[in-house]
């Protein structure tokens, strides 16, 4: 896992991978805003449960309200972003507090989700999808 400290800002910086998004996250102790993209974290995701996808790791450390975040996502879609973020505050918060470690890899937010989309093939209308046999 690599994260760093900024030399100027004294935030944690850390990166989240899900599906083909990445998303670079910035914490630092603060009142519980959440910015992606330059937008609150409601208006960027759209959808509640990616919302709570997001926050999850705060959750579970039960510290919604102590630490600003900010993110920087790109690739992928929603979901997929909602799935970086999620990887990325959790390691910032390890980086943070050694202890929230247990808390974290019990609730299986720190190992990162390796599905990829399977790529389509030659001569077929999808990645496994045939086209209709016919015998005769």
């Amino acid at each position: 896992m690599t994260a760093t400290i900024d030399k100027h800002t004294k935030e944690i910086v850390t990166v989240g991978r899900r599906k083909r998004a990445s998303a670079r996250v910035r914490i630092k102790p603060g009142t519980g805003q959440f910015v992606v993209n330059g937008r609150p974290l409601e208006d960027y995701l759209q959808r509640e449960t990616l919302v709570q996808m997001a926050r999850q790791p705060l959750e579970a450390t039960n510290t919604l309200d102590r630490f600003d975040i900010r993110a920087r996502c790109d690739g992928g879609g929603l979901t997929g972003q909602a799935g970086a973020l999620r990887l990325g505050v959790a390691r910032a918060l390890v980086k943070e507090n050694v202890n929230f470690q247990s808390i974290l890899r019990g609730a299986g937010l720190l190992t990162r989700d390796a599905r990829e989309v399977e790529r389509k093939k030659y001569g077929r209308p999808g990645a496994r999808k045939r086209f209709q046999f016919s015998k005769r």
